[in-house]
């Protein structure tokens, strides 16, 4: 298999010159880009095997960026996440977007080309720790809710849940919904305790698990 052509997707300039400077030596950097519009743009005229992307920019991140990609049609690249975030919520809802893995960024530059390969190659890598919340999120039996449940919601609580079930951010729902992400975390709050869910990652499983996307 020949190496990948990869591209570098942060809203740091300095820190996508530091992950190209790690690269290049080992792979090729096929370009940058700075968000969300961007990263669509060098997608679509480079056509990059792997897209190391970012999970938190302020225009989307990288659930975005990939949803975009994939709403664009043609060759779609393959996806690893390289964030300093290692919230479950986070990991989870890039995976759900479709990445194929998800390293923190205290990865060193060998170990980010080995996995940018093995992404390229067809597996799934994750940071060590990271591994445990995406088997607990995929396996195992769904929670035992009736989906009459949903119907106890209302109309905004459950618009606030399908857009968690997409795997946006607060701050993404609160842009698409025009409202405050303290209003989203307001609504987030009210469905957890009429589901009787206790975590955001136990409401992402609910809703998927009942296909609201």
């Amino acid at each position: 298999m020949t190496e990948p052509r990869v591209l570098i997707v942060d809203d740091h300039q300095l820190f996508r010159a530091g992950v190209r400077a790690e690269l290049e030596p080992l792979l090729e950097v096929a370009g940058e880009a700075g968000g969300v519009a961007e990263a669509g743009e060098r997608i679509a005229s480079l056509r990059p095997d792997v897209v190391v992307v970012d999970v938190h920019m302020p225009d989307g991140g990288g659930v975005e960026v990939i949803r975009r990609a994939g709403a664009a049609g043609g060759p779609t690249p393959v996806f690893l996440a390289l964030s300093v975030s290692d919230d479950p919520d986070d990991v989870i809802a890039v995976i759900r977007a479709g990445a194929r893995g998800y390293v923190t960024k205290s990865i060193s530059g060998p170990d980010l080309a080995d996995a940018i390969r093995r992404v390229h190659g067809g597996d799934a890598v994750f940071s060590p720790r990271l591994a445990g919340f995406v088997l607990d999120a995929f396996a195992g039996p769904a929670p035992a809710q009736a989906d009459g449940d949903l119907d106890g919601l209302t109309p905004r609580e459950q618009e606030v849940l399908r857009h968690i079930a997409r795997g946006y951010m607060y701050k993404e729902i609160a842009l698409r919904l025009e409202i405050s992400p303290k209003t989203v975390e307001a609504h987030v709050s009210s469905v957890l305790r009429k589901l009787q869910l206790s975590s955001r990652h136990e409401l992402s499983r609910w809703a998927a698990e009942r296909e609201l996307d």
